[in-house]
């Protein structure tokens, strides 16, 4: 058997074992979830008339929920692959992952697993709680397939980023509550990007932060997509920026992983 399919195998196996892990215990996974969606009503219902004030031409509470639901699917993302973090800590301290190093298995697979069944997750995530924002009243009725598939790619590219850099959060932690305050960031992100109102109506000295994070444009992009919003550069500025996150975790990852245990 060549080494290529080798590790397919091993991923695949390791794939099979965290998704079954997931599915066995699901509290976790259903506690990051409510995040998102509880934000999502508290917004709408609670602050949406006044919110939507910031937002250019006004429109009322209609017109909140078309511009808060792609800030939430993000948040949805950076919530889910905390879950990953926790995962990873958990195995790195119960030993599982020691055992792993001793059997004739592909290194990479158990990195693998882990990052493919959290994109899994996370897509999955993503799609409950659009669910949810179309039955309160999103719709998008402008977006052409190609960009609905545009859409969908950009939440898969952000899902892979961010869950390598969850699994570094996690391989680097003494256990797993630590990882999960570790990966909090990635929910809270979000909250200081242009999910919640446009950057404009931020004070001034707070703009920069929120418009050089890598949410923002990632945000601004799929309301383009969706909404029919200006892009500008902020397609290219969120690829760039999930290339790049994606490639640090890898090697800050597979460097902790392959450093020999204490």
């Amino acid at each position: 058997m060549s080494s290529f399919s080798l590790a397919v195998r091993d991923s695949h196996t390791m794939l099979r074992r965290n998704l079954l892990h997931a599915r066995r215990y699901p509290s976790l996974t259903l506690n990051l979830l409510l995040t998102p969606v509880m934000l999502l009503l508290l917004f709408v219902y609670i602050f949406g008339d006044a919110m939507s004030a910031g937002i250019s031409g006004g429109g009322g509470r209609a017109a909140y929920i078309a511009y808060i639901v792609p800030g939430i699917l993000m948040m949805t993302i950076g919530s889910t692959v905390v879950g990953t973090a926790v995962s990873v800590s958990t195995d790195m301290n119960e030993g599982i992952i020691a055992r792993f190093r001793t059997m004739a298995i592909h290194r990479g697979s158990v990195l693998f697993g882990h990052v493919v069944g959290s994109v899994l997750q996370a897509i999955m995530s993503v799609v409950l709680v659009g669910a949810v924002a179309a039955a309160i009243g999103f719709r998008s009725t402008d977006a052409t397939v190609l960009e609905w598939l545009a859409a969908f790619g950009l939440l898969a590219l952000v899902a892979l980023a961010f869950t390598w850099i969850a699994v570094g959060m996690g391989m680097g932690s003494p256990n797993a509550e630590a990882a999960s305050n570790n990966a909090m960031p990635l929910v809270l992100l979000p909250l200081i990007s242009s999910a919640f109102v446009p950057l404009d109506a931020l004070p001034g000295w707070f703009q920069p932060i929120a418009e050089y994070q890598p949410f923002t444009p990632a945000i601004e992009t799929l309301r383009g997509l969706l909404l029919g919003t200006e892009i500008g550069n902020n397609g290219w500025i969120s690829v760039a920026w999930c290339l790049g996150l994606t490639v640090l975790g890898y090697f800050w990852s597979r460097a902790q992983f392959n450093r020999d245990p204490k």
